[in-house]
């Protein structure tokens, strides 16, 4: 595969990796999962129980291995012609990935921030009258 299709398939192939985990860290839709994972992180007597739920805690963590299924569904290589290309494609797909969720958590924050001073700005406005 070409180079430049290989550089697009790398930032569309990280999309569904953010996106999936993304919504398993952070969206309400898995709440209780969650919750139920950060507490095992925290009360688990042992070390690889701790660090095994927290990995459903963490996006970055959990990127990998939603990295791995998406490489394994997709076939992706990056670059070279051996066991390499998979490891490569696999770091630079969270890496985009990650770059991803950044984004959408900044733009997130600003949307919030733009509808609570819209609340405040409508609150003074209600007081005035």
């Amino acid at each position: 595969m070409p180079l430049p299709t290989q550089v697009a398939w790398l930032f569309l192939v990280a999309i569904p990796v953010a996106c999936i985990a993304w919504t398993v860290t952070h969206e309400e839709v898995f709440k209780e999962p969650r919750e139920y994972c950060i507490k095992q992180s925290i009360d688990r007597k042992t070390l690889l129980g701790r660090k095994f739920f927290y990995l459903f805690t963490c996006e970055y963590c959990f990127s990998h291995y939603v990295a791995v299924f998406i490489l394994v569904l997709t076939g992706y290589k990056l670059l070279m012609d051996d066991w390499r290309e998979y490891l490569l494609a696999g770091f630079a797909i969270v890496w985009v990935a990650n770059i991803y969720m950044s984004l959408f958590a900044l733009i997130k924050v600003d949307i919030k921030k733009e509808g609570l001073m819209t609340k405040n700005e409508e609150e003074q406005a209600n007081h005035k009258n």
